[in-house]
């Protein structure tokens, strides 16, 4: 199988999943308030509930999926999640309510899964040696879907009704899915007999500090999201602010086009581990200049440069996971880790704006590099995540 080939094609899947996702993010206030809530209060605490409803279902059932697609094979799980999402994501088009809204949301998160078994399934089919490169790569697929979602649904949201962009949500998870049922291949495995996924959990503790690491991290890239259009407005005070604030919030994601399927070359050549320990480290000193910033200039920079060394971060956990894995439960382990990442999206916002409140913005900045290096501080000692040098003899084809 030319694992080059699934890599586009599944890019191009997780670009219009992601970019689907996030058309009704800009809207979603909105959208609640035209269900019938009208306190502003009320229609800030709903957003909230409404926004993290997915993740909350989205932590208990990914490891469920992945065992599935350990048994039944990685394509079907894909459609299944490609499906789902879109049959529920065209039900929210058709609310009548926000309770019903905010049910909707946590049966998405049910269905949801969409771009980390697209990992696992790239991961299955990719030769040792390209494995950070191509996770790397492949996760930009996701990060430009998000770029590009939110600038679209804003646009798509002035022009046309709210559930309309539902509807076409829905839509593009339809594409999606053909796309996957059409181009990918997914070579026949050896299924496992009776018994075989008993000691399942026995097997996957080596991979703990990976899990908890891909939480920790994906709590420090989420803690700064709710306060950066607001840190923004202190330190600028010209024209044409939300278009400032969108910028700052951008440029992380624009970097880590570059830095995944960069350091992930580098870690299939120095080694995972040694990437995501020099990653956590520089990302963490990237939050000094944004918690210093004078500037809106400062705030940029920072911003840009940790998005590049983020790109180290997921990219090198997902390959440790490709390659410490037993093969028979490889879904497993990427669905445990999906779980880990959808817990730090739900938590890493709560801990930023909890801090904000207590404490001021800055300080966000300086516990979110506290997480950060304490994360590295439990990786590098951890010798056993050391992946050997790739000495096969795999093709790229």
């Amino acid at each position: 199988m030319n694992w080059k080939r699934t890599l586009w094609v599944l890019w191009a899947a997780n670009f219009v999943i992601t970019s689907g996702m996030n058309l009704v993010i800009p809207f979603l206030s909105f959208y609640i308030e035209s269900l019938g809530v009208t306190d502003i209060a009320d229609v800030e605490r709903w957003s909230g509930w409404v926004f993290s409803a997915q993740f909350v279902t989205s932590v208990v059932f990914q490891p469920i999926w992945g065992k599935f697609a350990d048994k039944h094979g990685r394509k079907p799980m894909l459609l299944r999640a490609g499906v789902g999402m879109g049959v529920v994501t065209l039900l929210m088009g058709l609310a009548g309510s926000v309770w019903q809204l905010l049910l909707l949301r946590l049966i998405n998160g049910v269905f949801s899964g969409f771009v980390s078994m697209a990992i696992s399934l790239q991961a299955s089919v990719t030769p040792d040696k390209n494995a950070g490169e191509a996770l790397g790569t492949l996760q930009t697929g996701a990060v430009a879907g998000g770029l590009i979602g939110p600038l679209f649904g804003g646009y798509l949201a002035e022009l046309i009704d709210y559930s309309h962009i539902f509807f076409l949500t829905a839509a593009l998870h339809f594409a999606a899915c053909a796309i996957v049922v059409l181009l990918v291949h997914e070579p026949r495995e050896h299924a496992p007999k009776a018994g075989e996924g008993k000691a399942d959990m026995r097997l996957l503790m080596p991979l703990l500090p990976v899990f908890i690491a891909s939480a920790i991290t994906q709590v420090g890239m989420m803690s700064i999201e709710p306060i950066v259009s607001l840190y923004t407005e202190t330190l600028y005070g010209g024209e044409n602010l939300e278009l400032m604030a969108g910028l700052a919030v951008a440029a992380t994601g624009m970097a880590n086009l570059v830095g995944a399927p960069v350091l992930g070359r580098i870690a299939d050549r120095a080694g995972q581990r040694k990437v995501l320990c020099f990653s956590l480290v520089a990302a963490s000193l990237m939050f000094l200049p944004q918690a210093f910033a004078a500037n809106i200039g400062m705030l940029f920079a920072g911003r840009f440069l940790l998005g590049l060394f983020i790109g180290g971060m997921l990219p090198s956990l997902n390959a440790l996971v490709r390659h410490l894995a037993p093969k028979s439960i490889q879904a497993t382990a990427f669905g445990f880790n999906s779980s880990a990442i959808f817990l730090g999206n739900l938590t890493g916002p709560l801990i930023g704006s909890a801090v904000a409140a207590a404490y001021g913005f800055r300080d966000v900045f300086f516990v979110t590099m506290a997480f950060l290096l304490a994360n590295a501080l439990m990786i590098i000692p951890n010798r056993r995540l050391d992946v050997p040098p790739h000495t096969g003899g795999e093709t790229d084809s």
